[in-house]
């Protein structure tokens, strides 16, 4: 990407690019390797398909150089889907147990999920304008950060 940069978007005169989340991510066989994987977090360790955090800051650099921003899709509300399984299928490789909402390269427990403050029967959001839903219960099964704890933003 940084090659693009230097390339075309800098001589063409772009002034930003917005690239997906780099960190560490569930990796899905079926479909093989949707977009949408990488917007479900195992932890926030750099290695992903934008590369390790030493390619990453290159290529911030050498867009930057040739006056390109990059401007990075985060992921900060929730971490992977409940149906993500066990194991170590993730862009790093971290172990990570999605039904005990276990991420131990983070680390986040159970106790920094919203679970507990979802009032529906299914844990999901079942009423778009029910604030409460929308703020303490999980989008189609990605499990939702209690993010009013400091613990859990301070590793955000």
């Amino acid at each position: 990407f940084a090659a693009e940069c230097e390339r075309f978007l800098g001589p063409k005169g772009f002034g930003g690019v917005q690239i997906s989340p780099p960190n560490d991510h569930i990796l899905v066989n079926s479909p093989w390797r949707p977009w949408w994987q990488r917007y479900q977090p195992i932890s926030y360790d750099l290695c992903s398909r934008s590369g390790s955090e030493a390619e990453l800051k290159d290529m911030i650099t050498r867009c930057n150089n040739v006056g390109v921003n990059i401007y990075v899709d985060a992921v900060i509300n929730h971490m992977c889907g409940s149906g993500g399984g066990s194991g170590t299928h993730s862009s790093c490789g971290n172990w990570f147990n999605a039904g005990s909402e276990e991420f131990p390269s983070v680390p986040f427990s159970k106790l920094d999920f919203n679970d507990q403050k979802c009032k529906t029967g299914s844990g999901e959001i079942e009423n778009y304008g029910d604030i409460y839903q929308v703020r303490d219960c999980r989008l189609v099964g990605l499990l939702d950060l209690a993010l009013e704890k400091d613990y859990v933003r301070g590793k955000v």
